[in-house]
């Protein structure tokens, strides 16, 4: 029924919604492009009667195109704070790009990339909102758009307010994921916004592993209605211990959103589940440990911008040790952090009767700062480990090396030995891996697949996209990091 329905809308309902859709684009271009002449980007001018005029005009217009969409009406509950009262709206969850719609009811200024802003027509209607942008071509952009945000955010009510979606990517709306610091480093009153699309057919998620975009507009302009929903939360007043702490600010201010849905909330991340994805030399098996790895990584701020140095700087220290194994306070010495309840979770992944081989530590780092740089890792790996005459390594020490690196209790690797190790030295370098590897890029589904059956099984990715999957083996639930050791 659903698709005989969908046929019909898409040769009757569905290109007279796109061309009203498009037409009401096209006739906010040029009230956008007027009032945006002469604007400075760095200061804020009073809003004059002809510039309030165009406001208006531009929701109205935007109101039209939603309309012709089958937003026909929308449910607002709660009262929208005034920018005086609080700077910055936090929106979830988020979960597609008609995400807009708040947007353009609010004409809020949002966090954006810098490229939007040349795009035809569209970035003339970006630019009028005057948003925060983010260059992906300036190292310093994060620092810059956390300033900009600052100085907006304390410039008493006088600029727009600022809408930010704190998770950072499209979810599938099942949970919460974790927000973000940059809304809450301010350190200012926030008001939570939940978003809702109550409707029986689910066309509007549109998560990076779900359907295309295109697809989504196309099922979405084919229903009849299209249910939204928008609850303005009361106004978040950080105390000052949320002030002098964004990620606990941010934890509570998710806390409570989540409640307002009725969802749980996890601490993973995008970044965890681009982790768990990514598509290598080295894919991660089910049950890794390097999830719960990350989490702690990201919480004791162990991942810096200049990862490639860090990195380096760790694995000299850990060559110089020489094996030698660490125990808790003298791992919190080497990576330079007070002994907490965090560090002591860390330090058990690696734990072996109360000591562990900090170059463990320094692999597993590398395998979540840079997921998809295999070889990196393994070079990295092969200058701690390798013997002093020529960098060579045991047949023991490659399954330690990939033991971490896989974020596993045990792992066979006789089978790849075997074949790098074709002189019958007992030992390889890494040299001879390299060129293995590049010979024999599915190495690990040949070798390690074979030797270790079913780790790997589930956590195969369907080439076949998972509809509105966030992530096909997350689970919200936590775990305990003392039933999972990467040794």
């Amino acid at each position: 029924l659903q698709n005989t329905r969908i046929a019909i809308m898409t040769v009757t309902l569905f290109p007279v919604r796109l061309f009203l859709a498009a037409f009401m684009m096209l006739l906010a271009w040029p009230f956008a492009f007027i009032a945006a002449v002469g604007r400075s980007e760095t200061a804020v001018e009073p809003q004059c009667l002809w510039r309030r005029l165009v406001d208006i005009l531009l929701r109205t217009i935007m109101r039209v195109m939603w309309f012709a969409g089958g937003f026909h009406w929308m449910t607002v509950k709660g009262r929208q704070a005034l920018p005086s009262e609080a700077p910055i709206l936090t929106l979830a969850p988020h979960s597609s790009y008609f995400d807009a719609i708040p947007v353009t009811m609010t004409m809020s200024s949002i966090v954006m990339k810098a490229e939007s802003k040349d795009i035809p027509l569209w970035g003339t209607l970006i630019k009028y909102i005057r948003p925060v942008f983010v260059s992906r071509s300036d190292q310093d952009s994060r620092r810059k758009t956390v300033e900009e945000i600052k100085r907006r955010a304390h410039s008493g009510g006088e600029w727009p307010q600022i809408m930010i979606f704190p998770e950072g990517t499209c979810t599938n709306r099942s949970c919460l994921i974790t927000f973000k610091p940059g809304a809450f480093i301010p350190a200012v009153p926030v008001q939570p916004v939940v978003i809702r699309y109550p409707n029986e057919m689910d066309t509007i998620t549109w998560t990076w592993q779900g359907p295309g975009a295109f697809k989504i507009l196309w099922l979405t302009l084919c229903q009849l209605h299209n249910e939204f929903e928008i609850e303005y939360l009361p106004i978040y007043s950080p105390s000052e211990e949320e002030k002098e702490n964004p990620a606990l600010f941010a934890h509570n201010v998710r806390r409570l959103m989540a409640e307002a849905l009725k969802v749980p909330v996890t601490d993973y991340s995008f970044e965890d589940c681009q982790l768990a994805m990514v598509e290598g030399q080295l894919p991660l098996p089910v049950d890794t440990c390097l999830l719960e790895f990350a989490k702690l990584v990201r919480r004791l701020g162990l991942k810096p911008r200049n990862m490639d140095k860090i990195l380096h700087d760790y694995g000299n220290k850990a060559a110089a040790l020489q094996g030698k194994k660490q125990n808790l306070e003298a791992f919190a010495k080497y990576v330079e952090l007070p002994t907490s309840d965090m560090l002591r979770d860390m330090f058990a992944l690696f734990d072996e009767n109360g000591i562990m081989d900090v170059r463990e530590f320094v692999i597993a780092l590398s395998v979540v700062c840079q997921p998809a740089k295999t070889l990196e890792t393994i070079k990295l790996a092969f200058e701690m480990f390798g013997a002093q005459e020529d960098g060579a390594i045991t047949e023991n020490e490659l399954a330690c090396i990939l033991k971490t690196a896989l974020g596993v209790g045990d792992l066979k690797v006789t089978g790849l030995f075997r074949a790098i190790n074709t002189q019958g030295k007992g030992k390889i370098t890494y040299e001879q891996f390299r060129v293995f590897a590049e010979h024999h890029p599915d190495y690990a589904e040949e070798f390690l697949f074979s030797e270790n059956v079913g780790f790997w099984s589930s956590n195969k990715v369907s080439s076949t996209p998972v509809a509105n999957g966030f992530c096909s083996d997350f689970s919200p639930i936590e775990q305990d990091p003392s039933q999972k050791k990467l040794n």
